[in-house]
């Protein structure tokens, strides 16, 4: 293929460079055509079925920012062609292509702790978040930071987007309308606030000058400054599952989509984690529709199926309508 006969091209001419892997700066050219052309090579193996691949220790020392010592010179073997779809995974240490590609959402957590030192971990991650002041227009509006409530050991974590006025005025997330909501789709699948996760991925509710109500949706840039605080919730309690609910959530965790409506009920990953996105209560509360009701209903449904939940006929039959 075209891209592997470039990027064997650029890795005979970097091979040819002394010292190469020890000297070359990052900015240099030679270095963003060989980065590029790899990842292009990547995304043609992934494309192709290849879900892991086979790549020598000091490629993945590379790949942690732990470049080789320098070695002589020797000749670059082509790269293999795409491996096809019932091809075995080989026993060396992979690049796991269907976590994404480096760069992408995909994160290795640090090292579980044990409960007193993730407990003390979580109150202080509360009170850095409770002094935060990075969104100088959010900070002077705000009555409280919302930073989430429920089990830090839960198996099942819900992200949204943002608090609003009654989060705000409450310091909880999700109490208002939408929030009742959503306490009842947990209570349906045999759950309580109290055992799972609740949280926003800005804890700040999104100032509205001029207005006396309503709510606004985050900025790109109020999310990216937040998010942060959302990675070291969900690396402490290191969900079985997260539920983003609704588009901004989505667009917040996983950047630009496809559209909620297209990609709700499809196995997404972030950080490692299985994440199902689904409509946002506030959504249902909107429509009225027992057809939204009932897709949202299957979602959890099959979120209860992967955090190996029982169901009950009658828990899969709601929803439905009456035959």
């Amino acid at each position: 293929m075209a891209i592997r006969q470039q990027l064997n091209e650029l890795l005979e001419n970097f091979a040819a460079v002394p010292n190469a892997a020890a000297t070359m700066r990052p900015m240099s050219s030679l270095y963003h055509q060989l980065l590029d052309a790899t990842i292009r090579h990547l995304q043609e193996l992934k494309a192709h079925g290849v879900r892991s691949l086979a790549v020598s220790p000091g490629i993945l020392a590379a790949l942690n920012g732990n470049p080789p010592a320098p070695v002589r010179k020797s000749p670059v073997a082509p790269l293999p062609p795409p491996a096809p779809r019932s091809a075995p995974t080989p026993p060396e240490p992979a690049l796991d292509l269907s976590q994404g590609l480096p760069g992408e959402t995909a994160a290795v957590p640090p090292a579980p702790l044990d409960a007193q030192a993730k407990s003390a971990a979580f109150a202080e991650l509360r009170g850095r978040a409770a002094v935060c002041v990075q969104c100088p227009h959010l900070a002077s509006s705000r009555k409280n930071v919302v930073f989430g409530v429920g089990s830090i050991d839960a198996k099942l974590m819900f992200v949204g987007e943002a608090p609003g006025a009654d989060e705000d005025e409450q310091a909880e997330p999700f109490v208002g309308k939408a929030g009742q909501l959503l306490t009842k789709i947990i209570q349906a699948m045999g759950l309580t606030r109290d055992s799972v996760y609740i949280g926003n991925i800005l804890k700040c509710r999104p100032d509205t000058p001029g207005q006396n109500a309503g709510n606004r949706k985050p900025t790109s840039q109020e999310m990216a400054t937040c998010i942060p605080y959302l990675h070291e919730q969900i690396d402490l309690i290191r969900p079985g599952v997260i539920v983003a609910l609704g588009a901004t959530a989505v667009e917040g965790l996983l950047g630009k989509t496809v559209g909620i409506m297209r990609l709700r009920g499809t196995w997404k990953t972030y950080r490692g984690i299985p994440l199902m996105p689904t409509y946002h209560p506030a959504y249902l509360l909107r429509n009225q529709s027992l057809s939204d009701k009932r897709k949202v209903w299957e979602d959890m449904l099959q979120v209860m199926e992967t955090l190996k939940m029982p169901i009950s006929e009658k828990q899969r039959g709601f929803f439905l309508k009456a035959s």
